[in-house]
């Protein structure tokens, strides 16, 4: 591991950390609210903490770790919302926001070299399945395009969504056949199909939203309204755009991804798909990241997630994505108000953005179910459809059930975990379906 990747996360880690226990910003968009009900005494240190706890430390567990196994690639929750909980449970002063500093850098560290060790020791057991949960992401690469089709259809109705859906099928299928381009000077490239199928989708929808006119000014009003909160966040944009950097930086050395779309587009060295897939939900965010920063005057250490979209497009190039990173964490800052004013001239647009996540979501649920079905079976020939589907089911009935995106993930590297042990009871042949 590079000292300098590991210098980049160590100060995501510890400045994410210490901006949560001042209450500047917070990852878990369920926990921002929360943030002024402490600043303003309703509710003591020992109920931020449990509550942070609560809903951040299933889906580091449970989604982040897991999802970032299957890749090699951190997807960004397993430490950011790890240094959520580590700024609200350290004590309120100079003093904690330095033990936070120190244990979110050792966190960010420590993630970022532990999960290197856990992918050696896997490598290690005698029946290897790490290849096999490579087959985790393999339905989102393809699966991620559907994701605007079904924002359209929840927004617009099903003949809409049908229509998107039915000609970015059509792009995808008329640039795996034709998408081969050959230069005069015989140079080739190769258009990505799944690209370009989502690229078709995505101006559709974006294309139905902003018909949707009106007069609304709920946002306006939220600034207006809460034009305090609004400069507590412009107060402390220097810090933010940071961290902004260091999220870009960490991105463009292949250290972190900002969603499981993207990380798996990543670790297959998709860069412009991933960056396109970033910048969709981007989209999503805006409208989310904005409200809740006007109405809180808490931010989110990776703003609306385009920070991911600039490492992305300067993959290799750490210093200039800091640079370009800082700058566009800023300029959102900046245009707060701006922003506010625009999504009330184009409610569609704003309204698009909860389709969005909504869409992004329903399409990991499912994509991660079969990819870890798949991943399954490839461990247990004969057996790994059967458990998925069980532990689906059985997970549903539980009384803290995994959230739905995490079941295949766990599911499957419990299976190979079981496997081994089988193995070494002497009741499994060590043979891993290919």
């Amino acid at each position: 591991m590079d000292i300098i990747q590991l210098v980049i996360v160590g100060a995501l880690g510890a400045l994410a950390a210490m901006m949560a226990n001042k209450g500047i910003a917070v990852f878990n968009d369920g926990l921002r609210p929360v943030i002024p009900e402490y600043l303003d005494k309703v509710i003591g240190k020992k109920e931020l903490a449990a509550t942070s706890f609560a809903v951040s430390f299933g889906l580091v567990i449970g989604f982040g770790i897991p999802v970032s196994l299957g890749a090699s690639v951190i997807l960004v929750h397993s430490i950011l919302l790890m240094t959520d909980i580590i700024g609200t449970w350290t004590p309120e002063g100079k003093k904690g926001t330095i033990i936070a500093g120190i244990i979110g850098a050792l966190w960010g560290i420590g993630i970022t070299i532990g999960l290197q060790v856990v992918v050696d020791l896997f490598a290690l057991m005698p029946v290897n399945f790490l290849d096999a949960l490579g087959s985790v992401g393999t339905p989102i690469v393809v699966g991620f395009a559907v994701f605007p089709a079904l924002a359209i259809a929840y927004q617009h109705g099903f003949k809409k969504g049908a229509l998107t859906l039915g000609l970015s099928t059509l792009a995808l299928v008329l640039v795996k056949r034709f998408g081969t381009i050959t230069l005069a000077s015989g140079t080739s490239f190769t258009l990505s199909a799944e690209g370009m199928s989502l690229l078709v989708g995505m101006v559709l929808m974006v294309g139905f939203a902003v018909r949707v006119k009106g007069e609304g000014t709920d946002n306006q009003n939220l600034v207006s309204i809460f034009v305090e909160r609004v400069t507590r966040i412009k107060k402390n944009a220097v810090l933010l755009s940071l961290t902004g950097g260091l999220v870009a930086a960490a991105t463009s050395l292949v250290i972190i991804a900002g969603d499981p779309i993207s990380l798996n587009l990543m670790s297959e060295g998709k860069f412009g798909e991933a960056a396109l897939a970033a910048f969709a939900r981007g989209i999503g965010f805006i409208p989310l990241v904005f409200s809740t920063a006007i109405v809180t005057g808490v931010y989110s250490p990776s703003g609306t997630t385009f920070v991911f979209v600039i490492g992305l497009l300067l993959q290799g190039h750490p210093i200039f994505a800091f640079i370009a990173g800082a700058a566009v964490m800023f300029i959102e800052i900046m245009l707060l108000n701006s922003a506010a004013k625009g999504l009330d001239r184009f409610p569609g647009v704003r309204e698009m953005g909860e389709h969005i996540r909504t869409a992004m979501n329903r399409v990991l649920e499912i994509a991660l179910l079969i990819g870890g079905a798949l991943a399954s079976e490839q461990i247990a020939p004969g057996i790994g459809y059967f458990w998925l589907i069980g532990v689906y089911l059985l997970n549903q009935t539980a009384k803290k059930p995994l959230v739905n995106m995490a079941v295949g993930p766990v599911a499957a590297i419990v299976l190979g975990i079981i496997v081994n042990i089988l193995y070494l009871l002497g009741l499994w042949a060590p043979v891993v379906a290919g």
